[in-house]
């Protein structure tokens, strides 16, 4: 993606299944899980950069000894900031007692993060951007250490009202509305009434406090308070839990929007939000990492029994295609073969595009999270040329010389790089955002490959959402070569609609799609269109969700997906260009054969898995009527 958009965050939650000793005498150290939260934050870097925290909870600790610690930090490199500051403390600690800190027993008691269970946590701020109070995770603290709660989460819902007034209703205050203050709360409710419900029951059978408080820390029903806390959840989560005894769970929404996965042997348990870097950390193959099925949550007991409950009955599977296109690494197994996928079935379009004409077409991809694609791409060019030329082969033959056969297979497709991004310049850039002048210094172009007023430049991006990097930079870039024509390929289709379930992309005057539509509706006399919309989005405002209809559909009906396309390559292509653009954008059809298991293609097609998005998706057009800058939920 040319343009950088705010990305999901990440989760990591490690339970170490023996003694802190263990490691000791196995690994050389105590802090081997604190070592793999490190790894597993870090390989998830992609995933959160706004900010970063890790909290730990020891288990069996005496009274009056500390047992959670948390840090956390939005600093500009959040990830090594929060591990400097445990270090920090490390290194204070070791300082004062030397070699006591190599005796797991005696770290556990007195250091900071000499812990059985760890949570870690990574922030791309959609609410409350990066202020450190909005930093993941949160704590929800109490002398009973079965009702203190430390969660984080990958989420958005849609619905943060509804569940707020609930709280309203039960009597409490909360003291932010913010999305992860409200199901902090939420969840906390739970706990305090199931720990409240065990209390009463063994005071009943006459047990003392003393004993009770041992009871209820054995025999709370983590799954019971998953199954009522998420009732009216409307969105797309990940949301991950330490209670204070020991207890902790990570929860995945019904409709499998947002991405879990877990590995668990006689060691370690841990869930992250990605699939690589488990196998990367723990050494382990893509066979033994488990997703979290939709509706489902992992369950860790204090005693180390892990256990996959149904907590919320799952719903049509949903989960986010644009974490196939772009978000999630591109080393995990399927993911890398998808992207692939997309890039190579794009070449017979591409091909038919140029006229066949190979001898006088270049291929390329920017930028390098594209690369994947474009190898994609290459694949299908290939195969086609191949096939052309066997063709003519079996065509020409018994007449065939050596010399004929040789000249048919030399033609050969032509794959470049021809851009560069200068990080460096990026960054200067970033201090000032008024530097619209330099931004067209961020990529460098390779020179002398492409043959001047007679190549079509053919580059591939994996999506094209405002298209802004592509009109102030990358076209103006590419016209320096002097191709005739150029070709913006984009692997995913035209982003339509916001997104309202973990990624930033809340606003439909954002999207280049939207804004083609609108003018394309205005330069037709068709503007009645915007009205009855803007009308029925009105009317529906008050409705509760589960009747609203996405009436901004209307708004592309009149369309054909090519005319957006064009309208798109006029609205972005710079005045100063001498080069023709044109612009295709993936089909929707080649985006669910590519990636057949992730049909959350809301962004695309307006189809929300949840009846919160229809609500939000209206507010974002009333919002954009109005002139509200705003998120829509």
């Amino acid at each position: 993606m040319s343009e950088q958009i705010k990305h999901e965050c990440g989760i990591v939650l490690i339970r170490l299944l023996k003694p802190l000793s263990y490691y000791q005498e196995k690994y050389g150290t105590w802090q081997w899980g604190l070592n793999k939260l490190y790894l597993l934050m870090e390989k998830q870097h992609n995933r959160g950069q706004d900010g970063a925290g890790a909290a730990s909870v020891k288990l069996d600790l005496q009274s009056g000894k500390k047992y959670i610690d948390r840090v956390r930090s939005n600093a500009a490199n959040p990830i090594q900031s929060v591990i400097d500051q445990i270090h920090a403390l490390h290194d204070k600690a070791y300082a004062v007692n030397g070699e006591k800190m190599k005796d797991a027993e005696w770290a556990k008691e007195n250091v900071p993060f000499a812990s059985e269970l760890y949570l870690g946590h990574l922030r791309y701020g959609t609410f409350g951007n990066n202020n450190i109070e909005y930093v993941h995770p949160v704590m929800r603290e109490n002398n009973w250490r079965s009702r203190s709660l430390v969660m984080a989460g990958n989420f958005n819902l849609t619905n943060v009202d509804e569940i707020f007034h609930s709280l309203e209703e039960l009597g409490q205050h909360p003291n932010d509305y913010s999305d992860t203050v409200t199901i902090l709360e939420n969840v906390g409710h739970f706990l305090d009434e199931e720990v409240q419900l065990l209390f009463r029951q063994y005071k009943n059978e006459g047990y003392t406090n003393r004993e009770i408080t041992n009871y209820i820390e054995k025999n709370l029903d983590v799954k019971k308070i998953l199954e009522r806390s998420q009732r009216k959840w409307d969105g797309g989560y990940v949301i991950a839990g330490m209670i204070g005894h020991g207890d902790a769970f990570v929860t995945r929404d019904p409709w499998g929007i947002r991405p879990a996965y877990y590995y668990y042997d006689d060691e370690i348990a841990v869930v992250a939000s990605e699939r690589p870097v488990i196998q990367t950390a723990i050494n382990v193959r893509a066979c033994q990492v488990q997703e979290l099925q939709p509706g489902h949550a992992i369950i860790i007991k204090k005693d180390g029994t892990v256990s996959d409950e149904l907590v919320r009955v799952p719903q049509q599977r949903r989960s986010c295609s644009f974490e196939r296109i772009y978000f999630s690494r591109g080393s995990d197994r399927d993911i890398y073969k998808e992207r692939k996928k997309l890039g190579y079935l794009l070449a017979p379009t591409l091909l038919e595009k140029v006229g066949g004409d190979i001898d006088n077409t270049v291929f390329s991809y920017i930028p390098n999270t594209a690369e994947t694609a474009f190898l994609g791409l290459e694949e299908g060019v290939r195969h086609i040329v191949k096939e052309q030329q066997a063709k003519k082969i079996v065509d020409e033959l018994p007449n065939l010389t050596p010399e004929r056969v040789q000249e048919i297979l030399s033609v050969e497709p032509r794959f470049e790089k021809l851009t560069v991004k200068d990080v460096k310049m990026r960054t200067f850039i970033a201090a000032d955002t008024g530097r619209d002048n330099m931004v067209g210094h961020v990529y460098d172009v390779t020179y002398g490959i492409v043959n001047n007023q007679k190549d079509t430049l053919i580059v591939i991006d994996d999506s094209i959402v405002r298209g802004t990097t592509l009109r102030q930079s990358i076209l103006s870039i590419m016209d320096r070569l002097h191709p005739k024509k150029i070709i913006i390929v984009s692997s995913a289709p035209q982003i339509r609609y916001p997104d309202c379930y973990g990624i930033d992309m809340a606003k439909l005057g954002d999207f280049c799609a939207f804004t083609a539509a609108i003018e394309l509706l205005k330069e037709r006399g068709m503007t009645d269109v915007i009205d009855n919309v803007y009308k029925q989005c009105k009317e529906q405002q008050f409705l509760p969700k589960e009747d609203i209809v996405n009436c901004v559909k209307d708004i592309y009906r009149p369309f054909t997906a090519e005319e957006i396309s064009a309208k798109i390559a006029q609205m972005l292509t710079p005045d100063t260009m001498n080069a023709e653009v044109e612009i295709v954008f993936q089909t929707i059809e080649n985006l669910h054969i590519a990636c057949p298991n992730d049909t959350g293609d809301w962004y695309f097609t307006g189809n929300y898995p949840t009846p919160g998005g229809n609500k939000v998706v209206n507010t974002s057009f009333i919002n954009y009527i109005e002139g509200r800058n705003q998120r829509a939920y």
